[in-house]
This record gives C-alpha cells, sequence and structure tokens, in this order.
C-alpha cells in the first residue's frame, strides 16, 4: 500500500521539495524498517494471511488484520500506538490473531473489501473465515483524532470478540458483511495494473515501485469506466460515505455512538439522537463506524435502511429513507483518490473554496462558482492544465459553461460523468481582476 508521491502530498507531506530519489529511498527505508521491527516483535505476523488463519483455526481465536500504508503521515501516531501496543488496547490484543498487511498485490477483492482511501484499516474474522467487522474510518486528510481514537478501537475490538463467542454455523449476518465476488481476483489483474505487478513485493529490489498502492485498486475500478467512455457510477465516485450523509457523527472514543445529529437531515427525521449507540444497519450487528459506511455502501440510489439503537438501556428501532441521489452529498475532495480525479477533470488542479470576504472583494455571488486553484501539477499527465496556462491562485468561476458548481466534489462528478475523455473543456479564471479562459483537454 505504499503511496505515490502524488499521495504523499495529499497526506500533507511537502513531496515537492524532496528530490524523487530521495523521496523513493526514504518511502524504502520506512518499509523495510516496518518490516523489521515487526518481524523482531515476535506478536504480529508479517504480510502473511494464511498463517494468521491457520493460527486463528488452531487457537479458536478470531484475526484482526491491519491494513496500513507504510510511508504515508495520515494515522502514522495511530499506527504507531496500535503496532507497539498502547496499554489501551493491549489485553484486547491477545485475544486476537494479530496480522499486519502493508501492501495489496495479490490480496483476495471478493474477501477484503475496504474502503481503499484509508491509510489505516482494520477487518476482524471468524477463524473459518467469515468476516466480523470492520475498523477505521476518514472524513478528511489532516483530522485523525476526529475520526479515530484507541478507546473506539478498544470498543470496537470488544464488540468484535463478543460477535465471535456468540457466533453460530447457522448464522445469517455474516453473508451480509460480505459483498458481492469482485469482477477481478486480486488488484494486479485489472487492465491498467496487468503486466506492470505481481502478486509479492520484491523486497530485495525495488521493494516501493513493485507494491499496488491502495489507491490503485479503486482508480483501477473507476479506469474500466472511464475507458470505455461510461460514466463513472455513484457507488465508485463517492465510496463509502461517511454518515455526514445522513446527518451524524459519531464520538472518536466509542465504536459507534452518536454524537451530533443534523437538524432536517435524513438521521433527524428518522428520529436518532445523540447518545444513541448505533447497533444494527439491516440486521448486521456493528462493531464500529465503518461497519455502517458498509452498510451505506452496498445501498443504492435510494432506499430504506432499518436501524436498531440502544438509547437508555433500551432498543430502539427506526428506519433512514434515504433519498435518490444521496451520495452526491459525500466530500471526495481529501481522498487520496481525487488525485487521479483531479488529472482527468481538469489537468491536475487542486482547487480550494473562496472564502467569503474575497468572493465579496470580487462580487462574486455566494450561490456561484469560485474555487481558488490551490496546486497546479507539474509533470506527467497532471502539468495539462500548466501548459493550458492556469496558474496558482486563479479563480475558477466557469466550467464547460457553467457556473453553478460550489464545490470541487461537484466539478470531480460532473466531469466523470457528464464528459468523457478527448472532450474540451473551458475553464473560466479570475485573474488580476480580469477575466481569462482557457481550454483543457480531458484524459
Amino acid at each position: 500500500m505504499q503511496r505515490s508521491a502524488s499521495l504523499i502530498l495529499a497526506c500533507g507531506l511537502m513531496a515537492s521539495l524532496v528530490s524523487p530519489a530521495f523521496a523513493q529511498d526514504d518511502r524504502r527505508a520506512k518499509v523495510l524498517n516496518d518490516k523489521k521491527l515487526i518481524e523482531a516483535s515476535g506478536f504480529w505476523i508479517y504480510n502473511d494471511l494464511p498463517k494468521a488463519m491457520r493460527e486463528a483455526e488452531r487457537t479458536k481465536r478470531p484475526v484482526l488484520a491491519v491494513f496500513r500504508c507504510i510511508p504515508c503521515e495520515a494515522c502514522h501516531e495511530f499506527d504507531e500506538s496500535v503496532v507497539e501496543r498502547d496499554p489501551k488496547i493491549r489485553d484486547l490484543l491477545t485475544q486476537f490473531v494479530c496480522v499486519r498487511i502493508p501492501q495489496t498485490n495479490g490480496l483476495d477483492l471478493s474477501k477484503f473489501q475496504i474502503d481503499f482511501d484509508m491509510s489505516f484499516g482494520v477487518m476482524y474474522l471468524n477463524e473459518d473465515g467469515r468476516l466480523l467487522g470492520r475498523f477505521g474510518t476518514r472524513t478528511g486528510r489532516e483530522n485523525e483524532q476526529d475520526d479515530m481514537q484507541l478507546e473506539g478501537f478498544a470498543e470496537s475490538m470488544t464488540r468484535a470478540l463478543d460477535l465471535h463467542k456468540t457466533l453460530t454455523p447457522d448464522a445469517k449476518w455474516p453473508a451480509a458483511k460480505q459483498g458481492p465476488p469482485s469482477e477481478v481476483a486480486t488488484p494486479e489483474q485489472y487492465p491498467s495494473l496487468k503486466g506492470k505487478y505481481t502478486d509479492k513485493l520484491d523486497y530485495e529490489g525495488k521493494v516501493v515501485q513493485s507494491c499496488i498502492h491502495c489507491h490503485q485498486i479503486l482508480e483501477a475500478q473507476r479506469l474500466v469506466f472511464r475507458l470505455a467512455n461510461e460514466p463513472v457510477p455513484d457507488a465508485l465516485l463517492f465510496p463509502w460515505p461517511g454518515l455526514s450523509v445522513i446527518g451524524v457523527t459519531c464520538d472518536p472514543k466509542t465504536a459507534s455512538t452518536v454524537a451530533t445529529v443534523a437538524p432536517g437531515s435524513v438521521a433527524a427525521k428518522a428520529g436518532l439522537q445523540p447518545g444513541d449507540r448505533l447497533v444494527t444497519m439491516q440486521g448486521q450487528p456493528l462493531v464500529s463506524v465503518a461497519d455502517a459506511q458498509w452498510v451505506l455502501q452496498q445501498t443504492g440510489d435510494q432506499g430504506k435502511i432499518d436501524v436498531q439503537v440502544e438509547r437508555q438501556g433500551k432498543m430502539v428501532a427506526t428506519t433512514l429513507n434515504l433519498p435518490s441521489g444521496w451520495r452526491k452529498a459525500s466530500d471526495i475532495s481529501w481522498r487520496a483518490t481525487s488525485w487521479d480525479l483531479r488529472r482527468m477533470a481538469f489537468g491536475g488542479m487542486l482547487l480550494e473554496p473562496l472564502p467569503d470576504e474575497e468572493r465579496a472583494s470580487h462580487k462574486l455571488p455566494a450561490d456561484k462558482l469560485a474555487l481558488r486553484i490551490k496546486h497546479v501539477g507539474e509533470y506527467g499527465e497532471h502539468a495539462r492544465a500548466k501548459k493550458a496556462g492556469l496558474l496558482k491562485d486563479d479563480i475558477v468561476i466557469g466550467y464547460d459553461g457553467r457556473s453553478d458548481f460550489r464545490t470541487e466534489t461537484d466539478l470531480l462528478a460532473y466531469s466523470m460523468q457528464q464528459k468523457k475523455p478527448g472532450d474540451k473543456v473551458a475553464i473560466e479564471v479570475l485573474r488580476g481582476g480580469e477575466r481569462k479562459t482557457m481550454t483543457v483537454q480531458l484524459q
């Protein structure tokens, strides 16, 4: 799961200030040092799921599989606490067979379906291979503490252990936690990755370059549609919706206890309240917010989701009614895979909202497009906007003749679903008080 230079930039590192050779050496050192540390710990199984499953069958313990992008700075502190077995989680970890997976090469995509924009994620497995649940969520680039804390991880592990103890051979709910079979067996079989990677890492040579980055899986899934000149489906464009789409935030020090409910939201209309503990969705027991996201991910363009919550010691049932297009409320700008969307949609630019005071100073209406160019790519396919004449700090006020978009996410979705590779798009900007229009050919 090692990340490309663009992803490291997305994680907050100043990759542009580091020479490519140095960056590769630094990332290689991180990967090899992590391998050495984990193998020397005597506790974690390193990069060997079959071994972990055999040990689980032998000891009748569940498996805790950590999927971690080693060089990525996002979730670094959290991951470090897990690897070093912080006292808050140490005793719980001993009740699992713990395995650390630093790659997606050879990953069984029918079994391991996770949010591939995550830099840290966990899957809990019964010793017979049935899925107990997931842990790990993100809502932004640099707000790790807002999404995951060790206390919440501990409660998630406790829930997974409880499910393991009570799981019967004829239980129906584990099947719902496993998605439909993947269109390809392993990542290296996707058309955009085939022939470039094998199912293993080259630890003796170019270990970083031999790794299929976790984000490349989602990118490869989208490219199947893009290369066929078909719109990218909502489920791939707005993957793993956060609970904000239904108007909920959860306390990260818990597994899934509601912290806030937005007035007028889907959750509010269903009667959810702060303090409710999310217990099941669609009959599936939840071990964390990530499990709730899984249920959302499996829901179509609109639908109903049955929910059970614990409120003041009593179980309360309700239903979430998702309107058509509900996924589009998701913000995807923080996601690592959005870098590839930016390449295709507008030639490698990173856009950010223009503050209200600046809107006013430029006499730009509050309901019209106004996004500042924060970064313009300089290399390869990410340099197409630069070659078209677009500059950092330009204010984008028009895209393809339209000014009704409000966010970068809106622009990405429009381009990926309404435009095709080869189309030419006019991008109107405000620069030094003057309006200018440049044309970018979509990739």
